[in-house]
């Protein structure tokens, strides 16, 4: 199957931003009265910034501060610790411009809100690297539905059939597959405890490519 397409997911793939998450989520929950646990924390990992919201506040309703700005003052804080934070995931860019180098389009998938990726893209210096762009922000399901794979397959006019993702979660690995592609995990070199069911594991984008590069295919 000729490979057209590589579609990023951002978060743990272009910047190291799981941790941030988890300060701006501790920080700004804590303050508005919700007991953060570890236990509890894990399970908003892979969720949007909306389904987190509303996760803690069915558990620990607040008064005084509606959603959407509980919400938005999460956003704010990680924008914040992205632009102050040595963050970006190392050899990232170079791996790209091969990727174009070799003919390949190159997508964004992300469950993140929209107003976050250009801060990522900036702080990586990879912004001009990419034909598309999408945030599950502004799709009815977040991954692991395959809707914003699909959204940025389409966006790049290319057959999701012919698209490889880039994923370092398991629910995004599996909105990939749902949406038809094959699926690639990059690990950053972390033993993270995933079992991954992909195509291909990366660890490294300093010292590691693709086999779609030497083959067109995975």
């Amino acid at each position: 199957m000729k490979i057209e397409a590589v579609i990023f997911d951002m978060d743990g793939v272009l910047v190291d931003s799981e941790g941030l998450w988890k300060i701006a989520e501790k920080e700004v929950f804590s303050s508005l009265g919700v007991v953060v646990t570890e236990k509890l924390s894990h399970k908003t990992q892979s969720m949007t910034t909306d389904q987190v919201t509303q996760f803690w506040f069915e558990r620990y309703p607040w008064e005084g501060t509606n959603h959407q700005e509980v919400e938005q003052m999460v956003v704010d804080r990680v924008i914040e610790l992205i632009q102050n934070e040595n963050c970006a995931i190392k050899g990232i860019k170079s791996f790209i411009e091969k990727l174009r180098s070799e003919g390949l389009k190159v997508g964004l998938a992300t469950n993140s809100p929209f107003k976050i990726i250009d801060p990522v893209l900036k702080k990586s210096g990879i912004s001009h690297l990419f034909d598309a762009i999408s945030s599950a922000e502004f799709e009815k399901q977040g991954k692991p539905a395959p809707d914003i794979y699909l959204t940025t397959a389409k966006k790049l006019s290319v057959n999701p059939k012919h698209c490889v993702a880039i994923e370092d979660s398991n629910s995004g690995i599996q909105a990939a597959h749902a949406a038809g592609m094959k699926a690639v995990a990059f690990t950053n070199n972390k033993k993270n405890g995933h079992h991954y069911i992909v195509d291909l594991i990366i660890d490294d984008f300093e010292v590691e490519t693709l086999p779609l590069l030497e083959k067109n295919k995975v």
